[in-house]
């Protein structure tokens, strides 16, 4: 996987931040299987990676997003993995037939 996550930081001109695997990231389990799948980038910073992950409609519900560590992601959103290289400040949005990859500084002021 470390090939694939390379060509897409090369692709969109990131410079190359895997996460390990016991980081932690934010993700909301409840949420997965709806369309889209949007994954943001905030710093790292305490034993996380930076990674927020949902599916569907954004909530700010203090309990929306739960702990999980970059190992596991793979039995939750194997499609995602290949974007995890991405810095801090990027944003990954796909749905079937669509992805949609961007850089937004306001996610490096969280």
């Amino acid at each position: 996987m470390l090939e694939e996550q390379i060509k897409i930081c090369t692709r969109f001109g990131s410079a190359l931040f895997i996460p390990e695997p016991l980081q932690k990231v934010g993700i909301a389990l409840k949420t997965l299987g709806a369309q889209p799948l949007n994954a943001i980038r905030h710093p790292i910073e305490a034993g996380t990676c930076g990674w927020y992950i949902w599916s569907g409609e954004y909530s700010s519900d203090p309990e929306f997003f739960q702990t999980l560590h970059v190992a596991h992601l793979n039995d939750y959103c194997p499609e995602l993995i290949k974007y995890l290289a991405l810095e801090p400040g990027w944003g990954v949005q796909l749905a079937p037939n669509c992805e949609d990859v961007w850089f937004d500084e306001k996610f490096l002021s969280v």
